[in-house]
């Protein structure tokens, strides 16, 4: 697993790549909640991820709670069907503002 961290207009755009498991979802986890203040506008990119376990799911849970809980808003994009269907089916896909391409989400975070 991969992340690489950058800040376009005021937005945190994080770009994840590989499988987001047992053994990555911890290093993950350290990644975006350093970066994650609260009351931040975050984009996360997930179009390169290929696999996402229920550790996953936890950082994501984690990260959102945590940029909400200040006002933030966090937008995923590009999330493959699989876990797009993953997500939808154990109800987190409610928490989260869903993107289809960078672009969209960035503008999504615009407004």
């Amino acid at each position: 697993m991969d992340v690489q961290y950058n800040v376009y207009d005021g937005v945190i755009v994080l770009q994840v790549a590989g499988e987001i498991d047992g053994s990555s979802a911890p290093v993950l986890q350290e990644q975006v909640l350093s970066v994650a203040e609260p009351g931040c506008r975050m984009l996360l990119d997930m179009s390169l991820v290929e696999f996402m376990s229920s550790a996953g799911l936890r950082v994501m849970l984690l990260l959102h709670r945590q940029i909400t809980g200040g006002g933030g808003q966090i937008v995923l994009s590009g999330l493959s069907d699989s876990l797009r269907d993953t997500m939808d089916a154990t109800g987190f896909l409610k928490h989260f503002l869903t993107t289809q391409d960078m672009d969209s989400g960035m503008e999504s975070l615009r407004q």
